[in-house]
């Protein structure tokens, strides 16, 4: 029968739980265990029965941990071992192992600690060796000199104290002494007057002559300085001392301190042990050597430098320093036997021909040289730059490039001296010789020039030669690219600025021809040719720059900008006669370019050809005839050359052909110039109609009113003006002065008030509200005014410059550091500072101030900051500065 299946299903309900069951564990609940869940605690096992279970197991007791802390303790590992014959000898062989290996290090390690102990002593050297040398020098200190040494006296202050406040009594004599020590005694004794004053009787009862005593003296100085001369009196020979420069000799011996010498004596300690450990490292005897010549022993010196030549011979540093060490005779007798040992150092021939005076010497020994070493270029150079004829020095470099084929400078300066069909030749051989060279192609790029400019040449006969130097140059670029030889473009520009700076501009032209479009990017080449003639430009090189131009021209004709550029480059460096050549190549290229018949108009009149200058103007109404410019220069060109009519009939013209506002203006301002008031006006009726958005046509209008004193018509155009451009500050402040002239600064006020309200944080409003409140003779509310406008404009240059001067006298200097530092140093402001050093009479300060508020390009257009620096000059500038005002 089977069972039950919901009884089997329940049958864990009457079943144990698991030792390790939480109720509830699933669900998120935290099991713990109670003393109810294990059980009462129970006692474990004793000491004793654990020890006699494990021996019933046959185990062994606990062991000691300690027994195996020391390694080389083996009483703990192998307690229970016994020591055998063969330990023994194990142990004895090891210990023979150590003992060698210690007598092995010994000697190293013996070495280095020495060492260690050298370098000490070097460092820190005992007493006894810092006064060896002077111990050493004691022998020689004689036995009057050991007497002379003074007795050592007593430094304590226990003598002095106790000496202190004690008196003596003076002797008599003393004081007689003192009293005839200035006496002066006129009279001789009577046994002077026996003998005549000149002699004195002698101990031994004979005469003693002064006047013999008084020439001994002098033969005795005589022979000493003799002796230090070199030279004898008593063979005849004359001193060598010179009278006037001994104590100018005397000045120049240099006096060294305790520690200048403490520091020789170490350098010289350093370098006898580095020559002594190597005495074939020729530097160390040549540092041995300076340092006793800086201590002054050139003796020492001398014989150290002979030495270092005995022990490095191959060495031409030393030969050349024991030559320096010794006066001239001498360094030609080293410098003979160094020869013997270094005969092809370039060095120390240079140096035997340069101790010779001669010329004829100084070849002779060159010539020697270069048997020794006939391939040194610095030889042949040397010896052919003491050649006073042509003829020779064409010799011998012809004789030196044959045996030095590849020297480039030996070539070129062959070929300076042939004669234009032969230094042809020439530089063909040393291209075969040297194809790698560009040196040689640019030098045969400028004696084809040089060629060409001769006198006799006719124009055409030198243009054709002149274009020969563009192939050659070209054919030269090809070749080196042949012979991979790749110069960039930067390093064929520097040798074109190399050739414009000797003269030679048509190679600078021909070599930027032939390298200007190296290695650019077809879209970069406009850029990249700009940059470089600016860059060109900046470092003087005009003539490169005008090349690199050109040759952008050739490639870019079309672009106004390109022609602009160079126009401008021929303003500032070249003559009208070129400029003028430019412009005109210019607007045939562009005729479109109204800028560029404008320069070529205005160089035509400012060179005093104004019929060309019509011309030009002419030419460009055929290409621009609604061009607004053009038409306002010939107006300008008529009227300034009295041709008022013609001046007036062309602005009629343009107002019907251009039709512009300017012109229309221009039409206005010239009527008023000439007085004519009623047809500017109607001008400007006629243009208001046309243009109502122009703010100008109001000014005009209502200044022309205001100049009739018709205030009624000069409000309404004012009126009209600003209603038709409420955002044109001038038009609000032309208005408020006609109120104010008027009488009506009220009004003016209002006005203000209204166009503040219009065009918020105008800083011209606010200045001329605090001009209003100023000349209506209001200061205060004029301060009130200008501190409303700060709060407003808080960093108005303006309205702080106004502020400066608002102040009293003693608080300006503080308010200008204000104003500058919150109006981030504007010009205006700078101006203001300027002009209070001014006031303090500080001239120079007024002036760097100007200068600075010029310098930027804000105050390079402010009018006011011109015109108070002029005024400042026109009245304490000296020299140039006056001139420019």
């Amino acid at each position: 029968m089977a069972a039950n299946p919901k009884a089997n299903k329940l049958a864990f309900l009457s079943m144990p739980a698991p030792a390790s069951y939480v109720a509830g564990l699933g669900r998120g609940a935290s099991g713990f265990t109670t003393r109810s869940d294990i059980g009462p605690a129970r006692e474990g096992p004793s000491a004793e029965a654990i020890a006699e279970a494990q021996a019933r197991r046959g185990e062994d007791g606990e062991i000691d941990t300690e027994a195996f802390q020391d390694p080389d303790n083996e009483m703990g590992l192998f307690a229970g071992g016994v020591y055998e014959a063969d330990d023994e000898e194990a142990d004895k062989i090891y210990d023979s192992v150590d003992r060698a290996m210690d007598l092995r290090r010994k000697a190293r390690r013996e070495a280095r600690e020495a060492e260690e102990a050298k370098a000490v002593r070097a460092q820190r050297p005992k007493i006894q060796q810092q006064f060896s040398d002077l111990k050493r020098a004691l022998s020689s200190v004689t036995d009057e000199q050991w007497e002379n040494i003074p007795e050592v006296g007593n430094l304590t202050k226990k003598r002095k104290v106790r000496d202190f406040g004690r008196t003596f009594a003076v002797p008599d004599s003393v004081i007689v002494g003192d009293r005839d020590r200035g006496v002066m005694e006129t009279s001789l004794d009577e046994r002077q007057q026996s003998y005549g004053g000149f002699e004195t009787p002698a101990d031994d009862g004979g005469l003693t002559d002064l006047v013999e005593m008084g020439h001994a003296r002098d033969k005795v100085l005589s022979l000493k300085l003799d002796q230090l001369s070199g030279t004898s009196s008593i063979s005849g020979s004359a001193s060598s001392i010179d009278p006037k420069g001994y104590l100018t000799d005397l000045n120049s011996v240099i006096l060294k301190s305790e520690a200048e010498i403490g520091d020789i004596k170490r350098a010289r300690m350093l370098f006898d042990s580095l020559v002594k450990s190597n005495p074939k490292h020729a530097p160390g005897w040549i540092a041995a050597a300076c340092v006793e010549e800086h201590a002054g022993r050139m003796v020492a010196a001398r014989k150290l430098i002979k030495a270092g030549c005995e022990h490095c011979p191959k060495s031409e540093d030393v030969w050349l320093e024991a030559a320096r060490l010794h006066n001239t005779a001498d360094a030609k007798v080293i410098l003979a036997s160094a020869v013997q040992h270094v005969g092809q150092s370039v060095k120390v021939w240079l140096a035997a021909a340069n101790l010779e005076s001669e010329i004829k010497a100084k070849k002779r020994v060159l010539r020697k040289a270069l048997e020794m070493i006939p391939n040194s270029v610095r030889l042949w150079k040397e010896t052919v730059n003491l050649e006073t004829e042509p003829a020779d020095a064409r010799v011998l470099l012809s004789r030196a490039v044959e045996v030095i084929p590849q020297s480039v400078e030996l070539w070129l300066a062959l070929a300076r001296l042939e004669t234009p069909q032969k230094a042809k030749g020439v530089l063909n051989k040393a291209r075969k010789a040297i194809p790698t060279s560009h040196e040689i192609w640019i030098a045969a790029g400028r004696l084809l020039e040089q060629d060409a400019e001769a006198p006799e040449k006719t124009p055409e006969e030198r243009a054709k030669e002149l274009a020969v130097v563009d192939k050659t140059i070209e054919a030269g670029v090809k070749e080196l690219r042949k012979h991979q030889v790749m110069l960039t473009r930067e390093q064929w520009f520097k040798e074109a600025e190399k050739c414009e700076l000797e003269g030679s501009v048509r190679t600078c032209e021909a070599i930027v021809k032939a390298t200007a479009g190296m290695d650019v990017e077809e879209e970069d080449r406009l850029g990249t040719w700009m940059e470089d003639a600016e860059g060109a430009e900046g470092r003087g090189r005009v003539g490169t720059a005008r090349a690199v131009i050109a040759f952008a021209l050739r490639v870019f004709p079309d672009r106004r900008a390109l022609w602009r550029r160079a126009a401008d480059l021929e303003k500032a460096h070249g003559t009208r006669e070129s400029l003028e050549a430019i412009l005109s190549r210019a607007v045939h290229h562009c005729p479109q370019a109204e800028v560029l018949w404008l320069m070529w108009a205005k160089e035509k009149w400012l060179g005093g050809d104004v019929p060309g200058a019509r011309d030009v103007l002419a030419r460009a109404f055929e290409t621009n005839p609604e061009s607004e410019a053009i038409w306002l220069a010939a107006v300008k060109l008529e009227a300034e050359n009295g041709e008022l009519s013609v001046a007036r009939e062309l602005l009629v013209r343009a107002r019907t052909i251009a039709n512009t506002e300017r012109i229309w203006m221009k039409s206005a301002v010239f009527e008023r110039q000439q007085s004519q008031l009623s047809e500017a006006l109607e001008t400007l009726s006629t243009a208001i109609k046309s243009f109502p958005k122009f703010p100008k046509f109001y000014m005009i209008q209502g200044q022309i009113h205001q100049q009739q004193n018709n205030f009624a018509a000069a409000r309404a155009s004012f009126a009209a003006g600003i209603k038709a451009c409420p955002k044109e500050v001038t038009l609000w402040i032309l208005a408020a002065r006609l109120e104010e002239k008027d009488g009506k600064s009220i009004k003016a006020r209002a006005l203000l008030e209204k166009a503040r309200l219009v065009n918020p944080t105008n800083e011209r409003l606010w200045a001329e509200a605090v001009g209003v409140e100023e000349r209506s003779g209001a200061p205060a509310q004029a301060k009130t005014v200008l501190a409303r406008a700060l709060q407003e404009c808080s960093s108005s240059g303006l309205l702080w410059s106004m502020a400066i001067w608002a102040e009293p006298r003693p608080t300006r200097k503080s308010r200008s550091t204000d104003a500058l530092t919150k109006s981030e140093n504007h010009p205006l402001v700078i101006c203001a500072v300027a002009r209070l050093f001014w006031a303090e009479r500080k001239i120079e300060k007024a002036r760097q101030w100007f200068a600075r508020a010029v310098g930027s390009e804000v105050g390079a257009d402010i009018g006011d900051v011109w015109a108070w620096w002029m005024k400042f000059e026109r009245q304490h500038g000296t020299g140039v500065f006056k001139w420019m005002c």
